[in-house]
């Protein structure tokens, strides 16, 4: 049986990866519009990925293992989302790109939703910020959801 403190650098670990995927995607799309106003949110949620980074491996005790700055998950309903955004940019349609972005923040999170099912096997603090996280996370997906059924 895993202790909480394996539990938690394992989902810690899981989370980085998607905001890696996430950041890596938002990346990807920013660099091919020319909607300025996609590039400005692109933007902004590319360095929230980063931020959350930041704060999930500080959550990471010392001497245990984190993924590096720059793993994805090169398999996976997450990569392939973003595969999507870049599929939807090379037609230059707005809809389409946004709407393939509102599935990769569907993946990220559904991933955000199993960590914190899971929340009775992780730390407090691990709670507390994946919990912040998934709030800011699901108001960037509500974000792509409107811009794409407005467009």
């Amino acid at each position: 049986m895993e202790t909480i403190t394996e539990k938690t650098v394992e989902t810690l670990n899981d989370l980085i990866i998607i905001n890696n995927d996430r950041l890596e995607g938002y990346q990807k799309a920013m660099d091919q519009t020319d909607d300025l106003d996609l590039k400005a949110l692109f933007t902004m949620l590319s360095m929230q990925s980063k931020v959350n980074n930041v704060s999930l491996r500080s959550l990471v005790p010392a001497g245990e293992e984190t993924p590096d700055r720059d793993e994805t998950r090169l398999s996976g309903k997450f990569y392939r989302a973003w595969m999507d955004v870049k599929n939807a940019l090379s037609s230059n349609d707005r809809k389409n790109v946004l709407s393939s972005c509102e599935k990769g923040e569907d993946v990220a999170k559904k991933a955000y939703e199993n960590a914190l099912a899971d929340s009775d096997e992780l730390s407090p603090d691990a709670v507390a910020t994946i919990q912040k996280q998934y709030d800011e996370i699901l108001e960037a997906h509500d974000k792509m959801k409107n811009l794409r059924d407005n467009a």
